[in-house]
């Protein structure tokens, strides 16, 4: 299996419901490294599994919607948790979503795993990973 990673960060505010988050129940902020990585069996004519620039360009594009943003404020994450585990799944979603309708070209089309992890903190760190399509 064949993968490649690209990788950016993102600052946020949030605050959490439930009493099982103690003091972070308050609003506090987070910032995250975010690395994504694209899984893939083969490489396509040109030994690529997908165009890198594509790849950061669209993990830069899907970042902006949160970044430096208070996510108890964005639409897109009304009613959640916005935990490091959820902010994974969130956006893995919008990766797959970008290579199976060509936004990352035809080698998005080819991937087959994706995996988002969140880093936290050097000691810290939560991922998603799934099937592409």
């Amino acid at each position: 299996m064949f993968s490649l990673t690209v990788s950016d960060h993102i600052m946020i505010a949030h605050s959490f419901r439930g009493a099982e988050f103690g003091p972070a129940q308050r609003l506090h902020g987070a910032t995250f490294v975010v690395e994504a990585e694209f899984r893939a069996p083969k490489l396509d004519h040109a030994n690529l599994l997908i165009d890198i620039g594509l790849a950061k360009v669209e993990l830069r594009r899907i970042l902006d919607v949160v970044d430096y943003r208070n996510l108890d404020e964005v639409p897109q994450m009304a009613g959640q948790n916005t935990t490091t585990e959820y902010m994974a799944f969130h956006i893995f979603g919008e990766l797959a979503k970008a290579c199976t309708n060509g936004t990352l070209g035809e080698g998005g089309r080819g991937v087959t795993g994706i995996k988002v992890l969140l880093r936290e903190s050097p000691w810290a760190w939560a991922a998603y990973e799934g099937a592409a399509g």
